[in-house]
């Protein structure tokens, strides 16, 4: 394969390097979903049944309990990150940078908080300390809103 060929083929699959760099084995499936997640360049914020949702919205088929197994471990892999809300609806981010989110209660929706506003902003003080032998090692910001 050329390196032409290479370029084309990522293009195509921007998936497989994306899994490739993590070292995640591309199955077809997982090229799949990673292409659904990543394919247009923008970060999105999806649950396992909404991504589920546009792979049988390609055609494609995949069953709920892949999909759920591998965003699992695509945040492993520190692809993705993972949003509890309710304590059991999770939420996978592309975007695994530290930032905040806004959840709309009336809709289920969740959307990066602050566009405009860097990270560094978002202050958290006064947090208790972790017990012996652990530390701290990401805190979630979900800003839960209600239209009023």
């Amino acid at each position: 394969m050329t390196d032409t060929d290479r370029t084309r083929t990522d293009d195509k699959q921007p998936g497989a390097g994306w899994l490739a760099a993590a070292e995640v084995r591309p199955t077809r499936q997982r090229v799949l979903l990673a292409n659904l997640l990543i394919g247009d360049g923008h970060h999105r914020h999806v649950t396992a049944e909404s991504l589920y949702d546009a792979v049988r919205e390609s055609g494609e088929r995949v069953a709920l309990a892949t999909v759920y197994n591998t965003l699992k471990a695509f945040s492993e892999a520190g692809l993705l990150r993972e949003i509890t809300v309710n304590g059991a609806r999770s939420y996978f981010d592309t975007d695994t940078s530290n930032h905040a989110h806004f959840y709309w209660e009336d809709t289920g929706q969740l959307a990066d908080a602050g566009h405009d506003t860097p990270a560094h902003e978002v202050i958290v003080s006064n947090l208790p300390a972790p017990p012996d032998g652990t530390e701290i090692s990401k805190i979630d910001v979900v800003i839960r809103l209600k239209r009023t």
